[in-house]
């Protein structure tokens, strides 16, 4: 494993993070038995940082249990505030001390803002006192370094950060997102301001693996020396020397594995000029197909009328990206044989999906588009049938 120092504290951080948001299910819960082998997996291969957060359905009980049998000293947690649910300054140190219980834990190393998207934000939780419980949580000890995680433009980063002084951010940042989000230029600028940077969507939900158009794949197929698709996106990432961690939302032991093995060989300033071309020649094949840049990150989730949003734009994509037959498919397994239908018709326009959304997609407008080219006269024909099939 190969580490990078936070410029802040010296510490020395692997560079590969654990992203505890997409732990594998077992009905409706975490599947914990296979969860904890793969993080012990990757403790034992010099991974010491777990990113998780409040909203994360059962992660923090379930990364709590976990480093309660003997790892809780091997790793920095980094976890999130809820500051949006935040009212009054009393409910920081509510949501902190339910989160400490949960982790089951007395301190948590990295500590952050989540979502913090604008300067509006900010100041309006600095009216509520948060500097001045920062400030006492990093006293007493139980905050060793506070950030900020962020999804928004770099204006509003830069203001973020000139605003007060954080010991690191996390952004989203990946080959697809060099002029998107914080962007390069807002990596750049953490980077003077001496921050160490965290990465977060490094595959963009996995997209930049699994939803890859047939030409991008036959391009990283062809591509010398040979590698997945999910090694070229994060040795890209790696490649800058600003980054110090990359966070991995990994559920499969093999996806563990490869993941240990490239931040085990991935060096700064490494990537090739003939490395570059690749990356270049895969992002136009992408833009050439996708519809709806969602990262599956369900923070427009749930939606009041049902509507399953990150699926809905998944198969979406997946019949541009892939096929008209594949996404045909995904749309009506997974929306519409239901017991209750999640389908892109049920949206109503009430628009509250699009203030949480962290790309900034107009949700409502391409559900219009999903129901449209997925809700066709084919669909209607099968969903009759499999309604008759279903009487019998």
């Amino acid at each position: 494993m190969l580490y990078r120092t936070n410029q802040r504290n010296g510490q020395k951080l692997s560079i590969l993070g654990y992203g505890c948001l997409r732990y594998s299910k077992k009905g409706t819960a975490i599947d914990q038995e296979k969860a904890e082998k793969e993080m012990a997996y990757a403790i034992e291969q010099g991974v010491n940082y777990f990113d998780t957060a409040y909203t994360y359905g059962g992660s923090e009980e379930c990364l709590g249990k976990f480093l309660a049998k003997g790892y809780r000293d091997k790793v920095n947690i980094a976890t999130k505030l809820p500051h949006y649910y935040v009212k009054k300054q009393g409910d920081m140190d509510r949501y902190f001390n339910e989160q400490l219980q949960r982790l089951q834990t007395d301190h948590i190393e990295y500590y952050l803002m989540h979502m913090l998207n604008d300067i509006a934000t900010w100041e309006r939780l600095v009216s509520l006192g948060i500097t001045d419980w920062i400030e006492e949580k990093k006293k007493s000890g139980q905050i060793g370094q506070i950030g900020f995680s962020f999804h928004g433009g770099t204006e509003q980063f830069c203001k973020i950060i000139d605003a007060y002084d954080w010991d690191f951010c996390q952004i989203q940042y990946n080959y697809m997102d060099e002029y998107t989000q914080a962007g390069t230029a807002g990596l750049e600028y953490a980077n003077k301001k001496g921050m160490p940077v965290i990465i977060m969507e490094p595959l963009r939900g996995g997209r930049l693996v699994n939803a890859l158009p047939q030409g991008a794949k036959k391009i990283f197929a062809e591509a010398e020396p040979k590698r997945s698709a999910a090694e070229w996106g994060l040795r890209w990432i790696w490649n800058h020397p600003q980054v110090n961690v990359i966070l991995s939302g990994m559920n499969d032991i093999e996806q563990v594995k490869e993941n240990v093995r490239i931040a085990s060989e991935t060096k700064a300033d490494s990537f090739t000029k003939e490395d570059q071309e690749v990356i270049e020649r895969v992002k136009k094949e992408i833009n050439r197909h996708i519809k709806v840049p969602c990262t599956g990150c369900s923070y427009c989730m749930p939606c009041p009328q049902g509507v399953d949003i990150p699926t809905c734009f998944a198969a979406y994509n997946t019949r541009y990206t892939d096929s008209w037959f594949a996404g045909m498919k995904a749309y009506f397994m997974c929306t519409t044989l239901k017991t209750n239908p999640t389908v892109a018709s049920k949206c109503i326009g009430c628009g509250k999906c699009e203030r949480r959304c962290p790309q900034g997609i107009h949700v409502r407008e391409e559900l219009k588009q999903v129901k449209k080219h997925m809700e066709n006269p084919i669909y209607k024909i099968a969903k009759v049938a499999a309604g008759f099939i279903g009487k019998y």
